[in-house]
């Protein structure tokens, strides 16, 4: 059994799309129903979880452009969301201003400019790979 492409992407189009749009209302009841201050165990585990899925996709985005591997823009794009998704954290969860100042300049001077050169590595090697 062979599905075609626009198949597939007219799928994508409508499961993308409705999670999408049902995620709207979702974070507005959050966003007024979730306590401000929240105290939680396992915050060390947390971050160097995320840190280590960090590493793990530079490692594979490393590796699949050595070795030429056609998953490479995947890595790089994927990479480049968690680089995203660490500079936005690491901003919205300082409370003392001295922590919130250095993730500032944290994510102006590293995450997000490496977050934008794993998103044009994604886009060129996917582009070239046509």
């Amino acid at each position: 059994m062979r599905v075609r492409f626009s198949t597939l992407r007219r799928i994508a189009t409508v499961l993308f799309g409705a999670a999408g749009i049902a995620l709207l209302p979702w974070t507005v009841w959050l966003s007024s129903s979730l306590p401000t201050h929240h105290r939680t165990q396992h915050w060390d585990l947390a971050w160097s979880g995320f840190d280590s899925a960090l590493a793990v996709g530079f490692l594979a985005t490393a590796f699949a452009a050595w070795y030429r591997r056609p998953w490479m823009p995947v890595a790089a794009a994927a990479t480049g969301t968690l680089l995203v998704a660490d500079a936005w954290f690491d901003i919205v969860l300082e409370s003392r201003s001295s922590d919130f100042e250095i993730a500032i300049v944290e994510a102006l001077a590293a995450e997000l400019p490496l977050a934008i050169a794993c998103f044009v590595v994604a886009f060129l090697t996917s582009r070239a790979a046509r």
